[in-house]
């Protein structure tokens, strides 16, 4: 079996070789985001020339903080905007929930909507599409309702739009882990390899996608491409939207501001099938990306790499490996969980990350064992990057 320890020797050190490019492209793209950043904030906009703004949010069942995140959306500097909720029963206790936020801040206009059982499989796509037909204003932002969001993040997620070429703008999230253990793996995962893919994303091709949590667009942009409409059969909708706007010769702008994903998972199934359901997402909307990103992994070839010192006779070479993958993963969780996202927990509990890698790894190998998916109480076979509606499918 010797042959067997070389094979497993030789994928170690390419594993180590392909994390620490991907690391290399990590540490650029975050001195071109923070860059960017700092340029945009230093460009001040006067509130006179910020267009009115519609808030559409989706909402389902009480969730973990949700009276802090609705009311996080109620306290925007911004000199005109309304929120929109819109839920798909009208006893869902959400809706009281914000009704009851509402009447604190008169002077935000609020409209509440019951749409009904969604008719396209993406529940969320068709929110959107209802309450986009009632929005005011021409500039519509998305945002989940587990999203928490800071005073200025209107004025910085809208701002890049005033240029005529910005079609749309979203943003990266840091995870707020609201429940323990099992959610702090996923909230670590957000902050820094969602980050970290997101921003390498944004350097090598610029966006040409999405991201859930916040996606603002112009509604001629939206018009343009069909509307909420054309994503309501895309599992990956907020992927869908920021491509079709991007080929329809329109800029995505990725945002400087941070904003708060709250995670709130409290057993390792619930982990599971959310991570699971992000990593086949990913897998049928951007299939090359996704197979090459089996390589971006530090921690597993670490292990490997490891064992097959070990086996060889060369422990110092089995050691080394898998301190070079530490030491990869505890740069990329402190230059990017701390430096891009002011994640506490990445900085001061980076071991989480080392975890978390591993956890990645056997999530993206899961993510091609199947096509079905959940996500609620509903169960989908993806066709493409497409889904289709199962009923008592078994996953």
């Amino acid at each position: 079996m010797i042959w067997l320890a070389y094979f497993l020797l030789g994928l170690a050190l390419l594993g180590t070789l392909t994390s620490t490019i991907f690391l290399l492209l990590v540490v650029a793209s975050v001195l071109r985001f923070l860059g960017q950043s700092r340029w945009s904030r230093s460009s001040k906009t006067g509130a006179a020339q910020l267009p009115p703004v519609s808030v559409l949010k989706p909402i389902h069942g009480m969730e973990a903080q949700l009276r802090q995140n609705i009311e996080s959306f109620f306290r925007q500097d911004y000199p005109s905007y309304e929120i929109l909720f819109a839920a798909d029963e009208a006893d869902d206790a959400a809706l009281e929930l914000a009704r009851e936020i509402s009447a604190n801040y008169p002077q935000i206009p609020c409209r509440i909507m019951v749409t009904g059982k969604p008719p396209w499989p993406n529940p969320p796509a068709y929110c959107f599409y209802r309450m986009a037909e009632v929005a005011a204003h021409g500039i519509l932002v998305t945002s989940d309702s587990d999203v928490e969001v800071r005073p200025n993040y209107l004025r910085e997620v809208v701002e890049p739009m005033l240029a005529p070429e910005v079609g749309m703008v979203t943003c990266v999230y840091r995870g707020k882990n609201a429940a323990g253990f099992w959610a702090g793996l996923t909230a670590i995962g957000m902050s820094v390899e969602m980050t970290a893919g997101v921003l390498v994303a944004n350097l090598l091709e610029g966006m040409k996608f999405g991201l859930g949590p916040t996606i603002a667009v112009k509604r001629e942009a939206l018009n343009k491409i069909g509307g909420y409409r054309v994503t309501g059969d895309y599992f990956a909708n907020d992927f869908a939207i920021g491509n079709m706007i991007d080929k329809a010769g329109y800029r995505v702008v990725l945002s400087g501001h941070v904003i708060d994903h709250v995670v709130s998972q409290n057993n390792f199934q619930k982990m599971w099938e959310n991570q699971l359901r992000w990593a086949k997402s990913t897998r049928y909307s951007r299939p090359k990306g996704h197979f090459g990103s089996g390589l971006i992994f530090a921690m597993p070839y670490g292990f490997v790499g490891l064992a097959a010192g070990l086996a060889l006779g060369m422990p110092g070479l089995g050691w080394g490996l898998l301190a070079a993958a530490v030491l990869n993963r505890a740069l990329e969780s402190w230059i990017v969980g701390w430096g891009v996202v002011r994640d506490r927990v990445a900085l001061l509990q980076f071991w989480l990350y080392l975890l978390r890698d591993l956890l990645g790894f056997i999530v993206w190998a899961a993510s091609y064992t199947s096509a079905k998916t959940a996500w609620r109480d509903s169960r989908y076979e993806l066709r493409g990057d497409k889904i289709v509606l199962r009923k008592n499918a078994e996953i």
